[in-house]
C-alpha cells in the first residue's frame, strides 16, 4: 500500500502493489494526515513498486497535488514503471509539472 518517510523537508510516499478504487482512499488518508502534520516542502510519490493502477491512481495524484499545494509545498511523481508511463502520459498530469 504505502510507506511514508520524512527527511529534510521531503516527504516520500513509497507506493506498492495495486492502486484501485478500493485501496486509493486508504492511501489518500495516510498521506494527507502525515502531510498535514509535517508540512513538507516536497511530497514525492514514488511509484517504483506499483504493479497496477487504474484511474483511481490518477485521482490520488491529482488530489495530493492539490493538498500539498494548499500547504505551500510541491508534488513530484517519481520512478514510474514503464507499464504505467502511458497512463500518466495520457492523464495530462505532465502539464502540472509533477512527473519526474
Amino acid at each position: 500500500m504505502v510507506d511514508i518517510t520524512f527527511q529534510d523537508g521531503i516527504m516520500t510516499a513509497q507506493l506498492y502493489g495495486e492502486i484501485d478504487h478500493h485501496i486509493a482512499p486508504k492511501i489518500r488518508g495516510l498521506i494527507d494526515a502525515r502531510a498535514e502534520s509535517c508540512r513538507p516542502e516536497v511530497l514525492q510519490l514514488d511509484f517504483s513498486a506499483v504493479s497496477f493502477m487504474d484511474s483511481s491512481g490518477i485521482g490520488l495524484v491529482m488530489g495530493r497535488y492539490r493538498t500539498i499545494s494548499l500547504l505551500g509545498g510541491r508534488c513530484e511523481v517519481v520512478n514510474i514503471p514503464p507499464p504505467l508511463q502511458r497512463v500518466f502520459r495520457l492523464s495530462g498530469l505532465g502539464g502540472l509539472g509533477v512527473l519526474r
